[in-house]
């Protein structure tokens, strides 16, 4: 494992609910209101697959009609996609151009075209609604560091690009919507993938697994006797005066009493006949995710949001390889997933959508492309409004209309504030509480994309 890869996964504070003091107070008016039947009935979930390196979406959605791909293949030169590979898709919404996905993306064109995907183009972190004038023209703020990998992964999870980075909007809606989980168990954030800024809440602290299950420590068993055991339960039992000793233990005893019950329910739980895909990291996340749904009475949630990640998008070298072989885990996990929602029972109360740095350049740097802006995202679920295209796609023209140089690194026409508030409002934030979740959105004129129902 890379060590960049290493630290990453190993960012795991995995620690617990939150307290009742942490509830917000008029959406706890709320909650006394909804009545029990409501709660009873309403479920869903959010999951994030989150793309690290930068997706290159030019070779994700391709033009399809031969004028189209013509120019297509002379921009993109080796790293183009051959016409008679791809697979075309019919948009219920176009703007005269055709269209068709990566041959890699064999069981995303189906779910297309029964409408449970849809497409959202060009989308990216902005501090405003920024034309390509006002871009050269200096005229209006931008998110800072563009096209750096770090920068724009942070600006993707927190949606707030100009401030410093303190919570996640996952965290932020976590505790906006926390009220729907009375009886939760356990958190109602749960990453497999590590830590992530994404999910970082005020009042409620993400959970991390692995793929396997709950992580525990390995010495720990108060059945053992053992002298590890023996010695960290008479820490944790012992009285502290200074706070964060005090703090310090309430979370790890709080991380311990997570993991028992955790691992319980998950042993519990039935086995899937839903097949995932084998040697694929994605897959065995999403395969996780669906076992944890599948106990959700059990942990006493309605709400849930999980983070799930790719790695080894940042492809600017040997992009043909790399890129077929990445998009196709990424299309046999998502749609293993679908379908193991389907056998659930909950496909439409699941939806799941990607992110990602930013896009790729629309000309090849000789193997590969180098760092862009804005990208095409996919998001998934039986209540998505889907087998359209949500958004204007860019023009593919070096230099063009969309381009902020001569590289084709196309400005974003949807911010990320936008597609984060589409979820939000599904998710259950009413729309007046939308700047608790996304403190930016007020500066962009849709809050609701229409890709959800």
């Amino acid at each position: 494992m890379q060590r960049r890869n290493f630290l990453h996964r190993s960012l795991c504070a995995a620690l617990g609910t939150a307290s009742a003091s942490s509830m917000i107070g008029r959406l706890a008016t709320v909650a006394a209101a909804t009545s029990p039947t409501a709660l009873q009935n309403d479920y869903k979930a959010l999951v994030c697959v989150f793309l690290y390196g930068g997706n290159d979406g030019n070779n994700t959605l391709i033009p399809y009609g031969q004028t189209e791909y013509n120019a297509y293949a002379t921009a993109r030169s080796v790293i183009a996609i051959p016409r008679t590979q791809l697979l075309p898709i019919s948009p219920t919404v176009t703007d005269g151009r055709s269209w068709a996905l990566h041959p890699s993306f064999a069981e995303l064109q189906p779910l297309f075209a029964q409408k449970k995907l849809a497409i959202v183009t060009n989308t990216g972190p902005l501090l405003a609604p920024t034309t390509k004038q006002q871009y050269q023209a200096g005229s209006v703020p931008l998110p800072p560091q563009l096209f750096s990998h770090n920068d724009q992964q942070t600006h993707w999870q927190t949606s707030a690009p100009d401030q410093i980075a303190k919570s996640g909007w996952g965290g932020r809606l976590a505790d906006a919507t926390n009220f729907l989980n009375p009886t939760a168990q356990i958190s109602m954030s749960l990453s497999l993938a590590g830590g992530n800024v994404f999910q970082v809440g005020s009042g409620v602290a993400p959970f991390s697994l692995s793929p396997q299950g709950v992580i525990s420590l390995w010495y720990y068993n108060e059945a053992w006797g053992n002298p590890e055991t023996i010695v960290t339960k008479a820490m944790l039992e012992a009285s502290y005066g200074n706070l964060f000793e005090k703090t310090y233990s309430q979370i790890f005893k709080r991380a311990i009493e997570n993991e028992k019950r955790l691992s319980a329910v998950l042993r519990a739980a039935p086995a899937l006949s839903t097949v995932f895909p084998k040697d694929n990291q994605l897959a065995d996340q999403l395969k996780m995710v669906a076992k944890l749904i599948s106990v959700r009475n059990e942990l006493g949630l309605k709400r849930q949001i999980f983070f799930c990640d790719a790695q080894g998008y940042d492809t600017h070298g040997e992009q043909l390889t790399t890129h077929t072989k990445l998009l196709r885990e990424l299309s046999q996990a998502v749609s293993a997933f679908y379908q193991a929602t389907a056998e659930l029972g909950v496909a439409n109360n699941v939806t799941t959508f990607t992110s990602s740095d930013f896009g790729r350049t629309y000309k090849s740097n000789g193997k590969g492309s180098d760092h862009g802006w804005g990208n095409e995202q996919f998001v998934l679920g039986g209540a998505v409004k889907g087998g359209a295209i949500y958004g204007t796609v860019p023009t593919h023209r070096l230099t063009g209309p969309d381009d902020e140089g001569n590289e084709g690194r196309w400005i974003p026409t949807i911010a990320t504030d936008e597609y984060a508030a589409t979820l939000a409002l599904w998710f259950g934030v009413n729309a007046s509480d939308l700047p608790d979740v996304l403190p930016n959105i007020n500066r962009f004129n849709r809050i609701n994309l229409g890709f959800l129902t």
